[in-house]
């Protein structure tokens, strides 16, 4: 494991070639965001002494950003991970580049690293796919017979939701109970339609997985057991909730 690899790792998943600001250390490399200009990762060459180890030669390490404090406390008790030298040692760790660090577990941190600094849309783009509850009214849509003659239809597309979601369908009265899961597979095609019973700006795509019975996972049920009060909109649903349906 050298600085080397690194920089081809980076260069290959993000796009993003090392900057050489400093004169006088020529050798020290940022790596930052396009979008928001902030670090996300500085390899540079230290005294081993400088981060407590033995000897006094030169060692290549990488700083990286942890935003989970009670995470970072975990990471910094592995071997070759150090609080960060030069930097905030609270959010920061440095990582030996000397080949104690397994290549994978640095690669794993840097993309741990990019996440923590990236723009709030950046961020959305990248986080993993999320499973929501959303609702379907019988009294505007046959949601009922939706699935009769296919497995995808096209839906009105919620906030926060994108493409590789799940989305557990909760029909309203007086069904009041979750009866499809669907898989996500397009989001933001166009479409408007607004009148007094709804507004509809883009549909999302979505493809059925599952049926449940209407006496598997009512509203009291949902309310009771998970904590569930109101499907008014799109929502996350707990971990408990989560495990059951799937």
């Amino acid at each position: 494991m050298d600085r080397q690899m690194v920089y081809d790792y980076i260069k290959q998943k993000y796009k993003v070639l090392p900057e050489y600001p400093w004169r006088k250390y020529g050798g020290n490399a940022v790596f930052r965001h396009s979008d928001n200009n902030k670090w996300f990762a500085l390899v540079m060459d230290i005294q081993r002494d400088r981060v407590g180890l033995a000897g006094e030669d030169y060692v290549d390490v990488i700083n990286l950003k942890v935003d989970d404090m009670f995470f970072r406390d975990l990471i910094i008790q592995e071997n070759g991970i150090m609080p960060a030298y030069h930097m905030n040692k609270v959010h920061w760790i440095s990582v030996l580049l000397d080949g104690t660090v397994p290549e994978e577990r640095v690669f794993d941190l840097i993309d741990m690293s990019f996440l923590a600094t990236a723009s709030a849309k950046k961020k959305e783009k990248m986080r993993p796919p999320k499973e929501w509850i959303i609702p379907a009214n019988p009294k505007y849509f046959d949601i009922i017979h939706a699935f009769d003659d296919k497995d995808t239809i096209n839906w009105k597309q919620g906030a926060g939701i994108k493409k590789g979601d799940t989305v557990f369908m909760y029909v309203g009265a007086p069904v009041s109970a979750v009866l499809y899961k669907c898989k996500v597979m397009e989001t933001g095609i166009p479409y408007e339609r607004e009148n007094k019973y709804i507004t509809i700006k883009a549909l999302m795509r979505i493809r059925l997985q599952k049926r449940y019975a209407p006496d598997r996972f009512p509203f009291e049920v949902l309310k009771s057991e998970y904590g569930i009060y109101a499907v008014r909109g799109p929502r996350g649903i707990p971990g408990s909730l989560s495990a059951a349906l799937n």
